[in-house]
């Protein structure tokens, strides 16, 4: 890539850049939250609109000069409605995070209760733990997956929420491998009056690709991050029926955030159309089905996979049983050694440290960009089995990333 005109002022940054397009280039990045977003949505988030601030919504800024951020921004809107098919698009919030904090903001009053999935169990920390500021201004509780099964327990939610009679309940999930029913959660939030929430970060793009059921429609509100597996600018997303439009539209700008973002907006339209051509469908049912290669392969190695597989873009990994003197963090660095770069994680019943967990996350929607089919995503199943059955071995290590930079040989990245 181009940093030519960074380089001219700044060579210590133009060498961080210049380095991380070689990071990325010459390993594999298989963290489930990352993608590889094309050049042109690179170019339009470097665009002179990062220099235009359009406080307000489009006919409606506070500044004048925003015929052009206008423009940008319903393209944007218009496509995601295509895509998704809801009454109501907000694409300014700067992060999915701040998606769901303006949900809250419209919604709901400070002690509210909040009833959402555990961050060990798949969760995020966006939907009330406590360190995030969710969770200290709300009243929180959250459900848990099957300990037996890795699914979401839809009866034991219904059953949690007619007991806690929450505000307000959020479904989609950080590191939930499996596919969501919308229609269960609905049900329940129904019986206690409740909100939902929808946040489909993860699952934005195979949700607009329709190889993942949509809660638009079903689920009052739908947040998402743009830049995962939708590979559009970076930001997040709130969609939801007209009734909510003035509320959530308040609550993003002046509620929760300034001026937008229009560089990134700009972004989020350009990765929203490339997201509306044929090849983007093919893309996404690709990326599943590498998940599936990658999580078959990993179980013939003797991983124990939570859930026992994958519906989407991930998998989620249990070492305690297979490698039970490997941490997730031991097997995140040994890995990233051999330029395989993924997480460790938090896994249903944890018993290490968040900050040293006992599982590995790892996505398939960064490889599937590349060019990777499920040929490939098997053979990375085989490389990841064998640091993490030698996390200390410096030989095998070697060897491993000597196969990566052969796979990333094979499958370039913005040449």
């Amino acid at each position: 890539m181009d940093h030519e005109h960074v380089r001219d002022v700044d060579p210590a940054v133009a060498d961080a850049l210049e380095g991380e397009v070689d990071r990325q280039r010459e390993s594999l990045q298989m963290i489930a939250s990352e993608n590889h977003v094309s050049r042109a949505v690179i170019d339009a988030q470097g665009s002179a609109l990062t220099n235009k601030y359009a406080e307000g919504y489009p006919g409606e800024r506070y500044y004048g000069g925003c015929e052009y951020a206008d423009e940008v921004e319903e393209l944007a809107i218009d496509r995601a409605t295509e895509l998704f098919g809801p009454e109501h698009v907000n694409v300014q919030p700067h992060s999915g995070t701040q998606a769901n904090q303006a949900v809250y903001f419209a919604m709901l009053e400070p002690g509210d209760k909040i009833l959402s999935l555990d961050l060990n169990h798949g969760g995020h920390l966006s939907h009330g733990h406590p360190a995030n500021f969710v969770g200290q201004l709300y009243d929180v509780e959250q459900y848990e997956v099957d300990p037996e099964t890795g699914y979401l327990d839809y009866e034991g939610l219904a059953e949690q929420a007619a007991e806690f009679e929450p505000d307000i309940i959020v479904s989609g999930y950080s590191a939930y491998p499996r596919e969501v029913e919308w229609e269960r959660i609905q049900e329940a939030a129904d019986d206690v009056g409740a909100y939902h929430l929808a946040d489909i970060a993860h699952i934005t793009g195979l949700v607009a690709a329709d190889v993942h059921g949509s809660p638009v429609g079903t689920a009052d509100f739908v947040t998402g991050s743009t830049h995962k597996t939708i590979r559009a600018g970076r930001g997040g997303i709130v969609m939801c029926d007209e009734e909510y439009a003035d509320d959530i539209d308040a609550a993003v700008f002046p509620g929760g955030q300034g001026g937008p973002l229009m560089h990134n907006v700009a972004g989020k339209a350009v990765g929203f159309k490339e997201a509306l051509e044929s090849e983007f469908e093919e893309y996404a049912s690709q990326t599943v089905a590498n998940a599936k290669a990658l999580g078959e392969g990993l179980s013939e190695h003797g991983f124990s996979l939570v859930s026992g597989g994958t519906d989407n873009h991930l998998v989620l990994v249990d070492l305690r049983e297979s490698h039970p003197d490997t941490s997730g963090g031991d097997a995140e660095e040994a890995l990233e050694d051999a330029g395989i770069v993924l997480n460790g994680n938090t896994v249903p019943g944890e018993t290490r440290s968040p900050f040293d967990p006992s599982g590995i996350r790892a996505g398939t929607a960064g490889l599937t960009t590349r060019g990777f089919d499920e040929d490939d995503c098997r053979e990375v199943a085989d490389l990841i089995a064998r640091v993490v059955d030698a996390p200390d071995d410096e030989d095998v290590i070697a060897e491993v990333r000597e196969d990566v930079e052969t796979l990333c040989t094979e499958n370039p990245l913005y040449e």
